[in-house]
C-alpha cells in the first residue's frame, strides 16, 4: 500500500458483467458501516461532487438508496417492544431480505422500481410516500447490513465500508435520535448499549472483510471520496463514449470498468 493508506484501503474492485443483447445495467455500489458512521453523508458528498444532488430525480445518472426502506413490517407485539426501545432494529431479522434482493435485481435489470419511505418516529414504512427509482447509470445502496446477506452482497460491483470509531458514532447518534427522531436521552443510550453496539460487533463489523474500499473517518475523508468520485466519473465517461461509438442511446449500454487505470487501482 502506498503512503495514501491512511486515506483508504483497497482490496480490488469487481467489474460489472457484460453480455450482448442485454439492456442497461447500472454500476451498483454497496456502502456499509456502523450506525452514524457517515454512510449517507458519504453518498451525499459523492452525489454533490458528481453534480447529481440537486438534479431532478428523473434526469439523474446517479442515485442513492437507504437500506432502511427495507425494514419489514412489525407485528403488534414487536411494535409495542419498539415503543419501549426493546426491539433490535440492527439485527438482520429486522429487514425484509426478499424484498431487498428483488428490488436490487430489478434495478440491475434496468427496471423502474418503487420503494416505501421509512418513518423513524413511528418505526414503520410509509407506503403512501413511495420513492421511485428510475433506470440510471450508478446506484449506491447504503446501510448497516448492506454486506451481511450473501445473495445481496454478491450483486455489488463495488463495496465501500465507512469505518468510523465507536465514540464518534455514538456522539453523532445521540443528538440525531433525540432531535430528529423524538427519543429521550436515556432510551437512546440504553438502546445503544443493549442492541446497537452488540449488533455492530456481531453482524456489521465482520462484513468489513468483504469491502473493496475501506474509508476511515467517513465523510471527513475528502481524499477518499474524491478518488471514488473520479472512479465513477471514469465509468460514466466510458459509458457515454461507448454509446456514441455504437450510436446507441445511453440507456442501451452496459456498465464496464473503465479501460484506463483508475485512482483506486493505483493504490494497490
Amino acid at each position: 500500500m502506498s503512503d495514501k493508506s491512511s486515506y483508504l484501503s483497497v482490496n480490488g474492485v469487481k467489474p460489472c458483467g457484460m453480455s450482448n443483447g442485454e439492456v442497461k445495467q447500472p454500476f451498483l455500489i454497496g456502502v456499509a458501516g456502523g450506525t452514524a458512521s457517515g454512510k449517507s453523508t458519504v453518498c451525499k458528498r459523492i452525489m454533490e461532487q458528481l453534480g447529481q444532488a440537486d438534479m431532478d430525480h428523473t434526469q439523474r445518472q446517479v442515485v442513492s438508496i437507504s437500506q432502511d426502506s427495507f425494514y419489514r413490517e412489525l407485528t403488534p407485539a414487536e411494535k409495542a417492544k419498539a415503543e419501549r426501545g426493546q426491539f433490535n432494529f440492527d439485527h438482520p431479522d429486522a429487514f425484509n431480505e426478499e424484498f431487498m434482493l428483488k428490488t436490487l435485481q430489478d434495478i440491475l435489470a434496468g427496471k423502474k422500481v418503487e420503494i416505501p419511505s421509512y418513518d423513524y418516529r413511528t418505526n414503520s414504512l410509509c407506503p403512501d410516500q413511495v420513492i421511485t427509482i428510475y433506470p440510471v447509470d450508478v446506484v449506491m445502496f447504503e446501510g448497516i447490513l448492506t454486506f451481511y446477506f450473501p445473495a445481496i452482497r454478491d450483486l455489488f460491483h463495488m463495496k465501500l465500508f465507512v469505518d468510523t470509531d465507536s465514540d464518534t458514532r455514538l456522539a453523532r447518534r445521540v443528538p440525531r435520535d433525540v432531535n430528529e427522531r423524538g427519543r429521550d436521552l436515556d432510551t437512546v443510550l440504553n438502546y445503544y448499549l443493549n442492541y446497537v453496539k452488540p449488533a455492530f460487533e456481531e453482524f456489521c463489523s465482520p462484513t468489513k472483510k468483504f469491502a473493496d474500499v475501506i474509508i476511515p473517518r467517513g465523510a471527513d475523508n475528502t481524499v477518499a471520496i474524491e478518488l471514488i468520485v473520479e472512479h465513477i466519473r471514469d465509468f460514466l465517461n466510458n459509458r457515454i463514449a461507448r454509446s456514441q461509438e455504437f450510436n446507441l442511446p445511453l440507456a442501451a449500454t452496459k456498465p464496464k470498468k473503465p479501460d484506463n487505470i483508475s485512482p483506486l487501482q493505483r493504490l494497490h
